[in-house]
Formats: structure tokens, sequence, C-alpha cells
């Protein structure tokens, strides 16, 4: 690519840019019908509170309790427990305290003592939509032992264009929980740093949701009265929150310094000599680590937040679960390294299906699986206006014969018409040492029209300096999406997408290319009156189609009929078929078989059982059996946990896969176990295991984590990952060595706080 050519992508995007973030015109004077978006306003306090859990303070008395009513299993029924949830706020944090009553104590559930995890507890939570742009929110999360969880929310908790939940985020904030023979007692103080606002004329507005959970119950309060019927997490609707008002707000400006020391030992397997000579054998290469880096965060206004990091490193990040991959499309593994979380969503720009996107953070610093020195960056996101905004550049070392890397990512998203609409873009660069730069430009609106129908429109063009791209069609994606979002009665989903051949987005997740698609979905789901044991039934019909863009013939068509059954109490069984239609142009291996190229129709059925989340053993099951490509296929998958004490939970995992080729007599059956040992002795020692084995790969790898957390951002880990290979005698000689590497890992951060 010609520096002109670059110079002009640039400017033709910042224009477009510029034109986004102008306000469109009456913006300010649009109105939201509905008791729901009449901000109450909450009180403001002078009292000093003392964060112990008590809730003794007298203000607390002097403020009415919100009206919570029952979200299931009966939605609107009578409370069984009292439940006295309060809000307040001073200059700088914004508190909530709850007086849980319980008539039976002992019946309090407190499962685990492990951060961000939920175990089947007693929970109160709050979620706030504290940009008050009714798609996005903050969640907080405490059980009767204090254990923190926090989680964001994007896309108006809709599952239409991925997993709009992340439970990777964490944030700065405290609780503290007391319990007697009356119930049990909650006083959350999370600062306003942390949540991030807009104040116009000195009032702030905000979205709020309340909720507690009975587990032993299956009983969910809520507060506003939130009605059952979008689905899944549709209790933390942003869209559907109370609206809050606070006034004169003066946000405090903390300064996080975080500077890290890492020390470590990395020990691979090494031949002593050529393999050729009979008496070698393998020996240890060590690699000493020792690392200094620092990471500093800083919110300079209430609508801004800022990250710089220099030296940085990931080594206390969990590592991915394995999958087994019957599919001839490359894998999708999510974010999981924090520096990448705060409001990730403003950087999401979906490009097809739960994946496919412009913008993958793991292609920052990962290359292959294997880590890629990043020496620095920085972040910049928050709201202006009805403008979110985002910002990121990195640099990183180079890989092999590859140069370094400069990635840049700029996203732009304006609210229009009303707040569930927007314009917007995004701008990622990938500039390398070597030459090999490839850009991304993309443009997307998404506008609700009436009720809950939306239209959603995309485009998207890369430039590509190792492409010979045949076009600016060639090297783009375009999208158009209309659905009605509703989980009650009816609901649908229709869907268009051109993607060309050379459309190859550098920063991005592209699962397939060169195709026409066309697909969509239809659901009716019933709500079974209050005394059936039944909650709803639905039927689901999926189905899509990819074609060729060069003569249009068929690549692939699925279809695929569901029932969904859930009980009251909390079991789900769904049971459906699918059937699929792949055309091979070339061969693939699937779990270690060659499928041959040709067009095959096949056909499966499946059920899955999934027990209640509140149980303390606990899980799903899915059975799948058909025909499979030429041949035929059985599958079973079982993820089981079970909450041993507060202390200890077991997160296991068994699937298996046989797939038969009878025709060809050859078959072939694919393994995949893990084991995940959660430990923790208090909120803030903790342990945890991951084991996982697949004999496709003949591997099995472990990561074993402590931590200890001293306070928030200020932590000690202790990380070993090995992986062993299972299969020693591969026809080599010598053998492979039990051990395929292992490196033990210490890490310690220390928050400085101004």
């Amino acid at each position: 690519m010609h520096k002109n050519s670059v110079d002009f992508v640039w400017v033709r995007c910042l224009c477009l840019l510029g034109a986004l973030v102008q306000p469109a015109a009456g913006q300010d004077a649009y109105a939201i019908d509905g008791p729901r978006n009449e901000p109450v306003p909450i009180t403001r306090i002078s009292a000093v509170v003392i964060l112990d859990g008590v809730v003794d303070e007298p203000f607390w008395d002097s403020i009415a309790p919100l009206p919570m009513s029952m979200y299931s299993p009966v939605f609107g029924g009578q409370l069984t427990e009292r439940t006295e949830v309060r809000l307040a706020h001073d200059d700088e944090f914004f508190y909530m305290s709850g007086r849980l009553y319980d008539s039976e104590p002992d019946g309090i559930r407190t499962n685990t003592l492990y951060r961000d995890l939920y175990s089947g507890d007693d929970l109160l939570a709050f979620v706030v939509d504290s940009y008050n742009d009714y798609e996005t929110a903050v969640w907080f999360i405490t059980n009767p032992a204090g254990v923190r969880n926090d989680r964001s929310i994007s896309n108006d908790a809709e599952f239409t264009g991925g997993i709009p939940m992340n439970q990777d985020w964490n944030a700065h904030w405290d609780v503290k929980t007391t319990q007697n023979e009356e119930g049990w007692f909650v006083e959350f103080r999370i600062p306003f740093s942390t949540l991030g606002f807009q104040a116009v004329d000195g009032q702030v507005t905000m979205g709020l949701t309340s909720y507690r959970v009975i587990a032993r119950k299956n009983e969910r309060q809520i507060y506003p009265a939130i009605e059952p019927v979008w689905g899944r997490i549709g209790f933390a609707k942003p869209s559907q929150s109370q609206r809050i008002s606070l006034q004169d707000v003066v946000q405090a400006t903390p300064v996080y310094v975080t500077p890290f020391w890492l020390g470590g030992l990395t020990q691979t397997p090494a031949l002593r000599s050529p393999p050729d000579v009979p008496a070698a054998r393998w020996r240890t290469d060590d690699l000493p680590m020792r690392e200094m880096g620092v990471d500093l965060r800083f919110s300079p206004t209430s609508n801004l937040a800022l990250d710089v990091t220099l030296n940085t490193d990931f080594a206390q990040a969990e590592a991915d679960a394995q999958q087994i991959n019957l599919t001839r499309f490359p894998l999708f593994f999510p974010e999981k390294r924090q520096f990448f979380q705060e409001r990730s969503s403003t950087f999401d720009f979906n490009t097809g299906g739960f994946t496919d996107r412009l913008f993958h953070s793991r292609r920052i610093g990962l290359s292959g699986g294997e880590i890629v020195r990043i020496y620095g960056g920085a972040r910049a996101v928050g709201r202006l206006g009805g403008t979110d905004f985002g910002f990121l550049n990195m640099q990183t070392a180079g890989v092999g014969t590859a140069g370094s890397e400069n990635v840049g990512i700029l996203r732009l998203s304006q609210q229009v018409l009303n707040p569930y609409s927007s314009v917007g873009a995004m701008l990622t660069s990938r500039l390398s040492s070597a030459g090999t730069n490839n850009i991304a430009l993309g443009a997307d609106a998404s506008f609700r029209l009436i009720g809950d129908e939306y239209a959603i429109l995309k485009m998207a063009r890369t430039y590509d300096e190792v492409i010979d791209e045949g076009g600016s069609l060639s090297a783009s994606v375009l999208q158009a999406r209309w659905e009605r979002r509703r989980d009650e009665g009816l609901a649908y989903s229709g869907e268009v997408r051109r993607v060309g051949a050379d459309f190859n987005p550098g920063l991005g997740f592209q699962s397939r290319r060169d195709f026409l698609y066309y697909g969509g979905s239809t659901q009716y789901r019933h709500f079974f009156d209050d005394i059936s044991k039944v909650l709803s039934a639905a039927f689901i019909v999926r189905g899509e189609s990819y074609l060729r863009n060069s003569d249009r013939s068929a690549e692939s068509r699925s279809v695929a009929p569901e029932v969904n059954v859930e009980f009251r109490g909390g079991t789900q069984l769904t049971v459906g078929t699918t059937s699929t239609y792949e055309s091979l142009d070339a061969s693939f291996s699937v779990a270690g078989v060659s499928v041959p190229t040709g067009d095959y129709w096949f056909h499966e059925g499946r059920m899955r059982l999934e027990f209640p989340r509140a149980w303390v053993r606990r899980g799903d099951a899915t059975l799948t059996a058909g025909t499979f490509y030429d041949g035929t296929r059985v599958g079973v998958a079982l993820n089981p946990t079970w909450t041993v004490t507060k202390h200890l939970e077991i997160i296991s995992g068994y699937e298996i896969n046989r797939i038969s080729f009878a025709d060809r007599n050859e078959s072939t059956t694919a393994h995949l176990a893990k084991l995940n040992l959660q430990m923790a002795l208090d909120s803030k020692i903790s342990f945890s295991t991951l084991a996982q084995y697949s004999n496709i790969s003949d591997f099995t790898s472990m990561n074993v984590r402590f931590r200890y957390h001293f306070r928030e951002a200020t932590d000690l880990w202790i990380v070993w990952n090995e992986g062993f290979n299972t299969e020693r005698s591969n026809g080599l000689d010598p053998r492979l060595p039990a051990s395929a590497g292992r490196s033990i890992l210490v890490k310690y951060s220390h928050a400085l706080i101004w």
C-alpha cells in the first residue's frame, strides 16, 4: 500500500468520524415515555459511612427502601422474605445497603469464597447504567460472605451480536456483609471514578436495577418490576432499568499507578545431540525471566478513563478452555486479559454470528497461541454527550521474520433519533516494520424503528499490503439485519451478508470469506399460568445459507428446529434436529480423519438438559446423534459442577465424539476432558487448578494459579503452567519426554493511589 493511499484512507475515515460525532438535530429534545424513565432522586448524605455491613447508621432509616417485586418463580407473586434495599450518595461514592431478612437463617446459602464465581449462593446485586445510554451497564454482586463478583453488560443484554456479558471485567469497589438470626446485611461502596458518568447542570442521571436471590427457593426479587419476557439475562437489561438522579456529584480523580515485578523460569526440552545418534537423550533448557513494568489508570473527568501500560505482561491470565473442532473453520477464543476489559463493548463491531468481528483484542500480543512481547500502549474510553468513543494504541515486538508492529484502533458511536439507536465508525491499523501493513474501516448503524423492531446496517473495507485485492467489493463486508427483540410471543430475525474474498481484518476475526449469506430465525415462546410447573415453552427454527460469490452455488446450508422447555424450578430441556448441507472444494481433517471433497447432506438430533444453577450439584448434559458427512457421529458432553464447601468447588467436563465412515472403513474417537478446582481460604487467598486432556493432540495441560489479594490492584500471583506428552512413542527416536515444557512465574503488583 502506497503512503498516499494510506493518507487518503485516514483522511476519508477522519472526515466520516467527524460527521458522526455531530449530535443529531433535536438530540437533546427526545422524550422517552414510561414511569421508569422519570428519574427518582437519590438521597445525598453528609454523614460518615462506616463500611462494616451492619447497616446501623441513622440516616439509612430516613431513606425509603426500594419497592421490590417478585421476578421469579412467579412474576408479581407474593414475596416470601422481607427485603429492604436503600440508596444514597455523597461526593465520592455511591452507597447501597441491604437488610435481607430471612425466616430460616440456617437456609441462607454461602457456597463460595472465590471471587467472580457464582455457586448457587444467595445474592444481592446492582446493575448500573452509569452513562444513561440504555445499552451498557456495570454489574456488582455479593453473597452473604461479602465475596465480590463484578461484570459488565453491553448491547442491552441481547445475544444478537455475541455474548453481551463480560465476566472478566474487574473494578475498584468495596462491600461488607454481616449475618445473624434475622438474616444477612450488606453495604456497598462504589467510587464514582469506577462508574463513570455525565453531569448536566450538576445533575447526573443513571439507570439502576437491583435484585435479591434466595437460592433455596429459586426466588428472585427485583426493582423495578421488569417482566421476565426478555430472555436469559433480561433482568439486567439497561433499557429496562429505573432512571435515578444524583445532585452535585463531583467525582474524585484518583491516579492508580501499579508497578509490577515478574520473575520466574521457563523450561523446554531439547535434544542433547542430533537425533541420528543412538545415545541421544532429551535435556532441559532453562530460561530465567526477570521483568518489571507499570500500569497507570487515570480518569481526568467523570466521562473519560485513561490506561497506560509499559512492558505489559499478562502472566496471571487464566488458560484458554480447549475445544474439539468438528468444522473446517478456525476456533474462537475470548479475551481474558484485564487491560482490554474496561468498557470493552465500546470497541465492538460485529460482522456476523457470535465470533466474526472487525476488532478482536487477542490479535494483540498473541500469535499462534504464543505470547508476543508488548512494549507498551495507551487506551482511552468514555462518553461525551451521546457519543461513545474509544482509542487504543500498542507497540509489540516482532515474531520470527515478522517485524515489530504498531496497532491502533479508533471507535466512535453516536446516539441518534432515540436512546436505542446509533450510528458509528471504526478504524483499525496494523503497521509492521516489515511492511506488511493492514488497515480496516467500518461504519455501522442500529435503529429501533418501532416497538421491539430493530434494523442494523454495517459495512467494512480492508486494505492489506500483502493481498492483491480485486477491488473494493472484494475487500469488503456488507450486512443488513432486521430483528424483533422479544422473548415472549413472536420474535424473529432476518439477515443478508456479503463478504468478499479479499476481506482481511488484520486485527479482527473472520471465520470464512468469499460468500453471500442469507439466514434468520423465528421463535414463539409461551409463558404458562403461575400454577404450572412449567414456566415457558418455545418453538424455534433457525436457518442459514452460504452461497459462493463466484457462481452463487451453495457452499453451506442448514435448518435447525428445536423445542425449549423451562421449568419453574430452573431446569431446562431442549430437543432439536439439524439438517446440514456442505459442499467441499477441498478436503479437511476432523479429529484426525480426512473428509474428502464432495457434496453432503447430513442430519442429527440433539437433546440438552440443564440443571438449575442454584443447586449445589448442577451442570448440563448434551447428547447428539446422526449422520456426519458420509459417515455417522455420536457425541456426549457432560459438564457437572459440585460445590463441596464454600472453600472448594469442582468444575469438570467430559466430551466424547465417535465418528465413523463405514464406506471408507475409517473411524475416530475424540476425547476432551477438563478438571477445574476452585479453592479459596477467604476472600483474599485463592487457588485454582485447571487440567485439560485431548487425545487428538495427545496432550495434557496444567494451569495452576495462586493469588493473594492484599487489596484492589495489589496482588501476589504464583502461576505454574506445564504441558505433558500423553503419547510419547510417536515413531520418533528418541521418545518424546514426559514434559513438553513448563513455566513457573511469580508476579507482584502494588497499586499506588493518589
